[in-house]
């Protein structure tokens, strides 16, 4: 097998969330493997830190601040995508935070404010991707789903789950769609993975962190470079015949019944 079907030379990916976590890595590993970036995400300043991150690897990158709850900033981020550089060839459809809340409780605002950022802003993103790839007759996007996509959490994540659920149906759908026309579309569906909201959860709950580990037979915690191989294997031609696929990112979470005991070593 030629390393060549991982080369991402003179394609260009945008990835919203850039700005850190997921986002970040997904992009730092691309730029590694050749793709030029557009780097999309509220936060401009870490956008920014991630942009001069990759034109130290020498790749060219810009940021931009895009809110992805708002299709008309989805659509300034690919009309200044197409300026910059005429096409598209991968989508990294990663910002968007859900809201937690009790099912008695929430309000119907808050569960609006879920599915705008995590239903309505992801297949914004995708269908302006998805405009451009159909007319070039190729094209990969990801989905940032969640375990939450297939399975239920608990602990007030009503909205976050109805809306991660669509995020799995969304990706089956435009697969179907799309995929004889060249564009392909995947989603990943991580586990719990450290980021700055995460650790506040920690800190406020000290037995979270347990209750976590004791599902997730590989012991640990996901950490934001675990989705740079499946982001890089995605965007490219290595995956040509991968398509519709809701891919755990989870340590074997997913896999385990509630009732299994991962094996401990001494």
């Amino acid at each position: 097998m030629s390393r060549d079907m991982f080369d991402l030379t003179g394609r260009v990916a945008v990835v919203s969330g850039a700005a850190s976590g997921m986002g970040r890595a997904a992009a730092m590993a691309l730029a590694e493997f050749g793709a030029d970036l557009a780097l999309a995400d509220l936060n401009l300043v870490g956008a920014s830190q991630t942009e001069q991150q990759i034109k130290a690897l020498g790749g060219r990158a810009f940021a931009v601040a895009c809110d992805v709850s708002q299709p008309d900033a989805i659509r300034a981020l690919f009309a200044r995508v197409d300026g910059e550089y005429g096409r598209i060839d991968f989508l990294g459809n990663i910002a968007g935070e859900g809201v937690l809340g009790k099912p008695e409780e929430i309000t119907l605002e808050d569960i609006e404010r879920s599915w705008r950022n995590l239903v309505l802003g992801r297949f914004c993103m995708c269908q302006e991707a998805g405009r451009r790839m159909l007319k070039q007759s190729r094209g990969s996007i990801v989905n940032i789903g969640s375990l939450a996509s297939v399975s239920a959490l608990g602990r007030g994540h009503i909205g976050y789950s109805m809306a991660m659920g669509a995020v799995a149906q969304m990706t089956r759908e435009l697969s179907t769609e799309w995929s004889s026309s060249g564009v392909r579309v995947n989603a990943i569906l991580p586990a719990q993975v450290v980021n700055p909201s995460l650790e506040k959860r920690m800190a406020a709950d000290p037995r979270l962190k347990d209750q976590w580990l004791s599902g997730i037979p590989t012991g640990r915690l996901g950490r934001p470079d675990d989705v740079k191989g499946l982001a890089v294997f995605l965007a490219s031609d290595a995956s040509s015949w991968i398509t519709g696929a809701l891919i755990p990112m989870d340590g074997g979470n997913l896999a385990m019944n509630s009732g299994g005991t991962r094996r401990y070593v001494d």
